[in-house]
């Protein structure tokens, strides 16, 4: 155990920049999310295809694969980016497409009659998307959306292939340092479950302070 005491500092390095990756690629997969699932709703023709072909590619191919194309594979072509900068960009694409599933079923759950009131009252389709259906689509969405946001959090140990020291990454350099690997594994498994477990419970606390206003 006192190896692991000793490099606690570093591991506890690798978990910050597994929760930074995990919040940042969240925000910009939601982003992304929103605008495929209402271009996928609301959108003419040619422009549904392209949502659907951007979910269809995303969710059919490994997010490993992903990572590997945007660090390695744009490379070919003159974009070099740097390591974390990378992960970002594939991990919130690759998020953008679950979620964007998500919340296309939670919007599709609004009855039809609250569009048709909301049209009556005067309101343009903007102002019912964003006064009416969002925050109801938003209640709807937030459980398996905090499933997906749990499970991406454990997917960036995905990103240590292209050499950004998060977790994973930490604890195979100190492996490598030290020769021994039940105890690193053991700590970062204990450490990823300790971060997932206050995720479960902060979303828990998000789900029924919405639930209030249902």
């Amino acid at each position: 155990m006192d190896v692991i005491w000793t490099n606690l500092p570093f591991l506890l390095k690798g978990a910050y920049y597994t929760l930074l990756i995990t919040i940042i690629s969240m925000f910009f997969g939601s982003i992304i999310a929103v605008i495929v699932a209402v271009a996928r709703l609301k959108g003419n023709k040619f422009i549904r295809w392209i949502a659907r072909a951007y979910v269809s590619i995303i969710r059919g191919t490994p997010t490993l694969v992903q990572i590997i194309i945007v660090y390695y594979g744009l490379a070919d072509y003159g974009l070099n980016l740097q390591p974390l900068t990378a992960a970002y960009i594939a991990l919130s694409i690759s998020i953008g497409a679950y979620l964007s599933e998500t919340l296309r079923g939670a919007i599709q759950s609004i009855p039809k009659g609250q569009y048709e009131a909301a049209y009556a009252s005067g309101m343009s389709p903007y102002q019912t998307m964003r006064r009416i259906v969002f925050p109801q689509a938003i209640r709807v969405a937030i459980p398996p959306a905090g499933n997906t946001f749990i499970g991406m959090l454990k997917e960036t140990s995905l990103v240590s292939v292209i050499t950004v020291t998060e977790l994973l990454r930490s604890a195979q350099l100190l492996i490598a340092q030290y020769y021994v690997y039940m105890p690193f594994y053991l700590a970062i498994a204990l450490m990823y479950w300790i971060m997932s477990t206050g995720f479960s419970f902060v979303l828990e606390r998000i789900e029924k302070r919405l639930s209030i206003y249902d």
